[in-house]
């Protein structure tokens, strides 16, 4: 067994959504196609597959009020993000370049 993990980085995408009325979800602030984004540019980056980037879904992450959601393992960096330039500048800075983007970080 190998203490290297099998994705360099792990990123789960919370796409909970939650009834009509109660506690605010990250399905309704856009994870959906945040998460459908990450995974095409990953792929056009040639950064899929083992050992290096995998883009998966979420259910509730319990950072409701902090949302929506990504947490990046196994550093356990925990980001919110506004749009596909947000997503964008993550997967350029932390999974490209390994720097933290601390603006987006919760």
């Amino acid at each position: 067994m190998s203490d290297t993990p099998y994705y360099e980085h792990h990123v789960f995408f919370c796409l909970n959504q939650r009834p009509e009325g109660e506690r605010t979800c990250c399905a309704n602030r856009g994870a959906q196609a945040a998460q459908e984004h990450a995974k095409k540019r990953i792929k056009e980056l040639k950064l899929n597959g083992p050992g290096k980037v995998r883009i998966n879904k979420a259910g509730c992450l319990e950072r409701c009020e902090e949302g929506p959601v990504i947490v990046i393992y196994p550093q356990g960096t925990w980001y919110t993000y506004v749009d596909h330039h947000d997503i964008d500048e993550i997967i350029d800075s932390h999974l490209v370049n390994g720097q933290v983007v601390e603006r987006l970080k919760i």
